[in-house]
């Protein structure tokens, strides 16, 4: 089964959502705002998907931090996961756990290639 994660009124989960369903894919959502997320899973992305996937930059929640906030959140890879777990709008939505690793982002053309 699919793992989805993310938060429930995103724009882009409801892509997901919909796509997923359309298709007949099961999944189960790990909503952040209601749940959290562990640094474990966070790292275990980082390490699939690099820094430069997994934080999104595009969002208000990193354009709001200062630029001191922005430095720091870049120094370590601790600091990294402090401000993902911390602060889970930073994280790109939606992530997507499959059998053979993980997608982050909505993308129409990969979400169709899924297996049933």
């Amino acid at each position: 089964m699919l793992k989805i994660y993310g938060i429930k009124n995103c724009s882009s989960m409801k892509k997901a959502f919909d796509l997923l369903t359309e298709q007949g894919l099961s999944y189960e959502f790990h909503d952040y705002k209601k749940q959290g997320i562990d640094a474990e899973t966070v790292k275990t992305w980082l390490d699939a998907l690099g820094q430069d996937v997994v934080l999104n930059k595009k969002g208000t929640t990193w354009r709001k931090l200062s630029e001191e906030e922005q430095q720091a959140t870049l120094s370590s890879e601790n600091a990294l996961i402090n401000a993902l777990t911390t602060h889970t709008s930073l994280i790109k939505r939606p992530i997507l756990a499959t059998s053979t690793g993980f997608i982050a982002g909505f993308d129409e053309t990969v979400y169709r290639g899924l297996d049933r």
